[in-house]
């Protein structure tokens, strides 16, 4: 998005460029992050809430607000005078989930898993440098935990974003590392580059991921690649527990059987809606 006729136009408009930004991004990138940033609350939102943690002057922030506000891509409440997601954005989203997510391919396949080994199963894809988790299956008997589909979380410290980054090749590795916060949630949050890089050297050796409590105490899961047959990365696959009722030798004998079902999903995506060809751009390329 953003051409150079857009670039040049921000580039002309007097417009404070957002922290966010990136070159060549122009005027739809910045309504974009407007976007982001009211999604970001979680709830209806005032002006002057968004105002404060904007880095667009007050009549710049507002043209955006209204631009998006008269494009249905927000909603405006004058009453409360509140500003909300709109329901053309929810239309796009349900077009992008029907398209361009494993959760409908994978919904049958997860669906068996779930029932066969009884605990929470995810379904999660790449968004940029993040997990973003598209399906969920909870055990049957549920644990409070972060993931929720829809959720965004770190690459660096889940099983299913470990699985998947590190079968992703070097030049799109590299930079998707250098984007990590490194944050330590737990003490055991593997909270450098250099040792998630060894991390991610066992994990491709035997071929499936573990999160030893690294995000969240007590919640532990073992995950693996959801792979084309030219091994591009499509999503990932967890089967999640807590530690007060399993352990990770529990939860690693049911490796064989999300292999097969993470096999299944490659399978279909693959002739269905991801195609491989020498030309499909890789993870991270533009």
């Amino acid at each position: 998005m953003g051409g150079t006729v857009l670039g040049h136009a921000a580039n002309n408009s007097g417009d404070k460029p957002g922290d966010g930004d990136k070159p060549g991004d122009g005027t739809v990138g910045k309504a974009l992050g407007v976007l982001d940033e009211v999604a970001g609350f979680g709830r209806p939102v005032r002006f002057g809430e968004l105002l404060s943690q904007s880095p667009y002057p007050k009549a710049t922030l507002y043209r955006f607000l209204q631009t998006l506000t008269n494009q249905g891509m927000l909603a405006y409440e004058p009453e409360r005078q509140t500003y909300t997601l709109g329901i053309r954005l929810v239309r796009l989203a349900h077009a992008a989930w029907q398209t361009s997510s494993l959760a409908p391919i994978a919904r049958p396949h997860i669906d068996l898993l779930s029932e066969a080994v009884g605990e929470t199963v995810h379904l999660a894809q790449l968004d940029a440098a993040q997990v973003l988790y598209v399906d969920k299956r909870n055990a049957r008997d549920p644990l409070p935990m972060y993931s929720q589909a829809g959720k965004v979380g770190p690459a660096y410290c889940t099983g299913v974003g470990k699985a998947m980054i590190a079968f992703l090749p070097e030049d799109d590795l590299s930079p998707i590392l250098a984007q990590q916060s490194f944050h330590r949630f737990t003490p055991n949050t593997l909270a450098s580059e250099a040792a998630l890089r060894t991390e991610l050297a066992r994990i491709r050796s035997r071929g499936y991921a573990f999160d030893r409590e690294e995000h969240e105490p007590g919640i532990i899961c073992v995950a693996l690649p959801i792979l084309t047959a030219s091994s591009r990365v499509l999503g990932a696959l967890s089967v999640t527990s807590s530690t007060e009722r399993t352990s990770l030798d529990a939860l690693e004998d049911h490796v064989p059987l999300i292999r097969r079902t993470a096999q299944a999903i490659a399978e279909e995506a693959q002739s269905w809606r991801f195609p491989d060809a020498d030309t499909t751009p890789k993870i991270g390329r533009g």
